[in-house]
Parts: C-alpha cells; sequence; structure tokens
C-alpha cells in the first residue's frame, strides 16, 4: 500500500527552477588508484606476500603477453614495489607509462582526455582496519570450528570443547568421515554436519582434532583428514588437539607441535596447540584464545611459497 496525501504520504512539489542542466562528475570519480593504494600500504608483510603470489597465479595464467604488460603498468600506478614484485613472478620489466586511453567509458559529448584516471600526488598514508594482522583481535563471535572426529571419539572431551566454543560465541561443527551419527568409546552420540568428502579446512576459521584412539586410527586412513589439517596449518589457522587425537598432528607432519603430545603440560606453538590428557576443557581457553589471532603468520617463514 502507498499512503495518500491526505494519509501523509509524500508528494513531489513541482517547484519552477532556473539554469543549466549538466552532465558531471565529481573530480573523485577519477581518482581509480589511491584506495588500491591505500590497501597495500595498510597490509602486513605476509599479506602483501599473499596479494603478490595471488597476482603473479593471476596474471600468470594470461596468455597475451600485452595484456600482463599492461597490468603490470596499472599496478605501478597503485604501488611501485608491488608492481616490482609482481613483474619479477612474470619475467617482465616494468613499464611506468599507461598504456591510454585507459577508461573507455566516456559519454557522446566527453572528452577523452577528462575521463582519464588523474594520478593523486598526496600521501594517502594507511589504515588498521584494513589488516587481518593489525586489527582488533579480542573475540572469536561467528568463527567456524572443524572438530574431526570418527567412531570411537572421546565424547567427554568433544562436549566440553563444544560448549566451550559455544559460549564464546563460536560455531563448532563435526566433520567425520561419513554423514550420520557418530558412536563415542563409551556409547553416546553424535551428529556429524559434515562428511571429509563435501567439507575443507578452507570452510573453517580452526581445526579441533577430537581425542579417542579408535576415532584417530580411522581419520588417519583417511587423506582427505590429513589433508584438512596440512591444509589449515599451511593457511596459518590454529589447530587443537588432546589425547590420542596428537597422533594425527604427527601424521601430519607438524613435529614441532606433536614433539611433546605425550606430556601432561599443554603447549601453545604457532598457533598449533596439543595436550597429553584425554581433557579438551584444559586447553579450550587456550585454543579460544590462539583463535582470536586469526591467523598466525609467523608460519609464513616456514612456507615458501605461502599457501
Amino acid at each position: 500500500m502507498q499512503a495518500k496525501e491526505n494519509a501523509g504520504g509524500f508528494v513531489s512539489y513541482a517547484e519552477k527552477m532556473d539554469g543549466q542542466k549538466i552532465r558531471a562528475r565529481s573530480n573523485k570519480f577519477f581518482d581509480h588508484f589511491s584506495q588500491a593504494a591505500l590497501f597495500w600500504n595498510s597490509q602486513s608483510d605476509p599479506e602483501k606476500d599473499h596479494l603478490v603470489q595471488a597476482l603473479r597465479f593471476e596474471l600468470g595464467k594470461v596468455e597475451e603477453a600485452e595484456i600482463r604488460a599492461r597490468m603490470v603498468a596499472i599496478l605501478a600506478q597503485v604501488d611501485g614495489t608491488l608492481a616490482h614484485r609482481v613483474a619479477k613472478g612474470l619475467g617482465l620489466e616494468v613499464n611506468q607509462k599507461l598504456q591510454t586511453p585507459l577508461n573507455m567509458s566516456i559519454p557522446a559529448d566527453g572528452s577523452v582526455k577528462e575521463f582519464q584516471p588523474k594520478p593523486v600526488k598526496k600521501n594517502v598514508g594507511s589504515s588498521p582496519a584494513l589488516s587481518m594482522a593489525n586489527t582488533v583481535k579480542d573475540t572469536v563471535k561467528t568463527r567456524k570450528v572443524a572438530i574431526l572426529g570418527a567412531d570411537g571419539f572421546d565424547d567427554i572431551a568433544v562436549n566440553a570443547m563444544k560448549k566451550a566454543l559455544t559460549d564464546a560465541g563460536a560455531r563448532a561443527k563435526v566433520v567425520a568421515p561419513r554423514l550420520g551419527s557418530l558412536k563415542s568409546a563409551k556409547g553416546a552420540e553424535i551428529k556429524a554436519d559434515f562428511s571429509l568428502l563435501t567439507a575443507s579446512s578452507v570452510m573453517f576459521d580452526a581445526v579441533y582434532v577430537a581425542g579417542g584412539e579408535k576415532s584417530v586410527s580411522a581419520l588417519q586412513k583417511h587423506p582427505e583428514a590429513l589433508e584438512f589439517v596440512q591444509e589449515a596449518y599451511k593457511h596459518c589457522k590454529t589447530i587443537a588437539a588432546n589425547g590420542a587425537g596428537a597422533e594425527l598432528i604427527r601424521a601430519c607432519g607438524l613435529a614441532n607441535g606433536a614433539a611433546q603430545a605425550n606430556t601432561k603440560k599443554h603447549i601453545g606453538e604457532e598457533g598449533v596447540i596439543i595436550s597429553g590428557d584425554n581433557q579438551a576443557g584444559k586447553i579450550a581457553s587456550e585454543f579460544i584464545k590462539a583463535m582470536a589471532q586469526h591467523r598466525h603468520w609467523s608460519r609464513e617463514k616456514k612456507l615458501h611459497p605461502p599457501a
């Protein structure tokens, strides 16, 4: 229903006006590079590495060398260091001169020259809000956590971890070799939310490997489970395990974190948190604290190139 005038509805007023009607844009519309420069300036070193690798990857698939060179020239308008790093991976030299006209969207009555990007000479600075590494890290609300388990899992530990994550505002989802209900070592049941066939670590912010020897033994027989944990590690995400779950971490080749898995001490090394006992509740607080960091960028020094 649209309200009428007598009901207080909006009514246009035909006001008489003098002047010329023109089609024009603010000069801000022709600043094509300041926002990109601000974003690049705001990134941490690992994040810049990711951006460079991503641009090399995408432009490396472009078959026309001329197009690759043109894109590198455009990147040079954003930041010279960015352009040179991308160009090095493409085997190119940076050409600072743009192939013009860059903007081809020009009105019929417009001048080609007037509608081209105009370089901004002022320093655009940086903003911590644009960087994952530099933003505030004090919550895990809405974070999605994968609990890896199979039949024979430690239900006491899983329930303790799920409760701690839920209370902190995170979402815990069980990922198993199959869908349906899983049976714990003590006969309790839990629903599998995803199977290893339909889920991957990129869908989650962190991973917890449930204890239970039978459960871990079953997971080790699935290459997808090992890949799940390894990929999460390469993406600098938080990983936790307790009890027999540490064996899966060791099987993934993450020896630094698993070396002390048989001790009673809770450890946290670059976001890999392992406990030798079977009480996940004891490491839940460390897991949540590490998750709040979102990513553990120090791992990038060990990963070349970054995932």
